[in-house]
């Protein structure tokens, strides 16, 4: 018998991970959408390659934070997109992650480490 491993145990997270959480934190999309969406929020900083998109999200989903999902299409959609939506552990995993991030941010501005502002 298997558990299910906590949030914590899933932490770090690779940067390209928690940016697709991220983008499936709002809705449902598809993985070019989710290319577009942390391309965006990045101002470009960020470009996921396929590749490392597609092998996130087989990662992700044997890790179960992400699953693929059944969506009705139009016929002016591509029948080949597949869907993902974030799951509760994802959103979980999230938020572990961004509370660790936060206090290592707050760790780093008591040492003085606070970024510049331009």
């Amino acid at each position: 018998m298997t558990t299910d491993p906590t949030p914590e145990e899933l932490l770090p997270l690779p940067a390209a991970t928690l940016h697709i959480l991220l983008a499936l934190a709002e809705n449902e999309r598809h993985g070019y959408a989710i290319i577009q969406d942390v391309e965006a929020r990045t101002d470009g900083e960020l470009r996921l390659s396929a590749g490392t998109l597609y092998r996130s999200i087989a990662r992700m989903a044997e890790q179960g934070l992400i699953i693929e999902i059944e969506k009705r299409r139009t016929r002016a959609e591509d029948e080949r997109r597949r869907y993902y939506r974030i799951t509760p552990l994802g959103v979980a995993v999230a938020r572990a992650e961004v509370r660790r991030l936060s206090q290592l941010v707050r760790h780093a501005r008591a040492r003085g480490l606070a970024p510049r502002t331009v």
